[in-house]
């Protein structure tokens, strides 16, 4: 007797394969009672064989599973495929999702707020060199008063620019609010129109890197803007700016930032790497200039339980017949093209 034979019909059955996020990071216990009042659920995660002996009868897959079109092809009542991981991966056949009427959505929403502060923090520490100045301290070299503000500057009107405006620029643009700044974008999937609506600035690449004082590189990866910041256009950025890279590695050539980190043309920060754990060697650790850090901007407690409330409540209004408005739909035009990978 196969495991598929002890659901229960009467409610609808949810699979759970959130690896790499433990069911209990994205899920207090009140949330799991929650969750398991109104659906019969299945812990799924890394067994396979479980997962193709439940797929026939599942109403939703919470995670980040393998689902080619074979395995879509035997999934009759699936109806909602709930990435927790953050990025939507090349590793579903979209197009046969989309035909057989199965929302796919992504927990980005959850990160978007926390990344944002965080990148809003690493930005004020590049303006006013809180943590290279801790450095000194700790070492016996502080510098008072002035003599330590040599390179500082304020947000408060100052140019910034913004590259990609999805969730993340979004959250980071009611944060820039208060600082009263000139703000442009690029973004070449958004209309000018909704730019200026939103009281931004539409712009050319070349010319936010040429103005910003402050750059926010904050786009999804793609086949088209992979390196998207390679040597030539970084040494574009405008003398003395304060580069902030939280979004996706794949987009800066990373030998060229060192270089330009180096001999001072600008400063930056870095919470995303190309291959993590970052190697022992790499030169960004020895690089004055640079603000480091683990890719630990959205990873916060609050974002991971955000993350298990939002899979609730859309699969709610999903078993009542009505659509997701919590977490965010792929787009059919769009989400083949990413080219994200797994965090870490």
């Amino acid at each position: 007797m196969t495991t598929a034979l002890f659901t229960d019909p009467r409610r609808p059955l949810v699979l759970l394969d959130t690896a790499p996020q433990p069911v209990e990071r994205i899920f207090t216990p009140g949330a799991l009672d929650r969750l398991r009042r109104d659906f019969e659920v299945r812990d799924v995660s890394g067994d396979p064989v479980a997962l193709d002996e439940l797929l026939p009868e599942a109403f939703a897959v919470v995670g980040q599973s393998d689902l080619p079109a074979e395995r879509l092809g035997r999934a009759a009542k699936l109806r909602a495929i709930m990435n927790v991981e953050g990025n939507f991966y090349p590793n579903i056949d979209y197009p046969t999702a989309f035909a057989r009427g199965v929302r796919v959505l992504g927990c980005g929403p959850a990160y978007a707020q926390p990344v944002a502060e965080y990148a809003l923090g690493l930005a004020l520490d590049l303006a006013r060199g809180i943590s290279r100045e801790d450095r000194a301290f700790r070492e016996g070299r502080e510098r008072y008063l002035g003599d330590g503000n040599a390179d500082a500057v304020v947000m408060r009107h100052a140019e910034i620019g913004l590259i990609g405006y999805g969730n993340l620029g979004r959250a980071l643009h009611t944060l820039l609010r208060g600082f009263s700044p000139r703000i442009r974008v690029f973004d070449p999937w958004l209309p000018e129109a909704s730019l200026r609506q939103a009281d931004l600035e539409p712009a050319t690449l070349e010319e936010i890197l040429a103005t910003s004082q402050f750059l926010f590189v904050l786009a999804a990866v793609t086949d088209a803007n992979r390196k998207l910041l390679d040597a030539e256009r970084l040494a574009s950025i405008r003398e003395g700016a304060r580069v902030v890279l939280v979004s996706r590695a794949a987009i800066v050539d990373y030998d060229a930032l060192v270089r330009h980190v180096e001999k001072g043309q600008f400063l930056a920060a870095v919470d995303v790497w190309p291959e993590e754990p970052v190697a022992e060697h790499h030169p960004a650790r020895t690089t004055e200039g640079f603000v480091l850090s683990a890719h630990r901007a959205g990873g916060i407690p609050s974002a991971f339980t955000e993350i298990g409330d939002m899979v609730i409540d859309d699969l709610t209004l999903l078993a009542r017949g009505l659509p997701p408005v919590r977490m965010q739909a792929a787009a059919p035009e769009l989400v083949g093209r990413y080219r994200n990978k797994p965090a870490g």
